[in-house]
């Protein structure tokens, strides 16, 4: 786990200190995801202290306005995942934000690969670097199926 990052901007502030994140109102953003419907809570509070959370949070009150979390070994690869923004403050740029400020620090960290699967927010990843993968290069195994 890397040392907290912490950015602030117009009354806002991104950190990636785990003990603020509001577990309870990730858990009802993600778990209404068409990726990760019907995940629950327990299984959401285990994969958030697996991984590098962060969340951007209205310094004024402290409520959470958007979350993601990275999957990383620390050095080569690092995987983003469950980027979310509440849908009452989209159209912001509070998701290139988020995702600029943890590119900016994996890159410091020399990490070489930044990876994420979207079937819908292209347009926000790409300005900030991300590119189509060779779909054929790339395979999954789901684990669940393969094992039961």
């Amino acid at each position: 786990m890397s040392p907290v990052l912490q950015e602030r901007r117009d009354g806002l502030l991104l950190s990636t200190d785990p003990g603020l994140i509001d577990h309870e109102l990730v858990h009802g953003w993600i778990s209404g995801t068409y990726w990760a419907t019907g995940r629950s809570a327990e299984t959401m509070r285990r994969a958030i202290a697996g991984s590098e959370p962060v969340g951007v949070y209205r310094e004024a009150d402290g409520r959470q306005l958007a979350f993601a979390r990275v999957v990383t070994d620390g050095v080569v690869f690092a995987y983003l995942c469950d980027v979310f923004v509440d849908p009452e403050c989209r159209g912001r740029g509070l998701g290139g934000w988020l995702v600029r400020v943890l590119r900016d620090d994996l890159a410091r960290r020399g990490l070489k690969r930044f990876v994420l699967v979207t079937r819908d927010a292209h347009r926000v990843y790409a300005p900030l670097g991300f590119e189509p993968v060779d779909a054929g290069r790339w395979m999954e195994c789901d684990l669940q199926a393969a094992t039961g």
